[in-house]
């Protein structure tokens, strides 16, 4: 029996449980995690209490693809260690100038993080 694609609200719904179980993992209060999605810790609260979800039109929706993408970079490059992957967001990295978790807060940033992850893996 052939499956159906989720409609767009699935889809939404999915992402939205997986960045806050992310941010859960790494600790990361509504703030930080508002400021990769770009919305205000409110929404980011509603939304981690399931009365809101990311819209899949939406930037926000978009930058949470993102924030999994790199999730499950790290998750494979550290052995889903996540104090580790905690840890390497938070130290500070030559290669990037600074800490990766300075990065998280633009999309550029963010994008750049998965590639520079991504690169890493192929390395291994």
């Amino acid at each position: 029996m052939a499956t159906l694609a989720p409609e767009a609200a699935d889809r939404g719904a999915v992402l939205t449980a997986a960045v806050a179980r992310i941010a859960d993992l790494w600790q990361w209060n509504n703030g930080r995690l508002g400021q990769v999605l770009g919305l205000s810790p409110a929404t980011v609260s509603r939304l981690r209490h399931g009365q809101a979800r990311l819209d899949p039109a939406s930037k926000s929706f978009e930058a949470g693809q993102f924030l999994l993408r790199l999730f499950r970079s790290l998750d494979a490059l550290l052995g889903s260690d996540d104090d580790a992957a905690r840890r390497w967001l938070e130290a500070d990295n030559l290669d990037l100038g600074g800490k990766p978790i300075d990065h998280v807060g633009t999309m550029r940033g963010l994008m750049g993080l998965c590639d520079y992850v991504d690169a890493w893996r192929a390395r291994v």
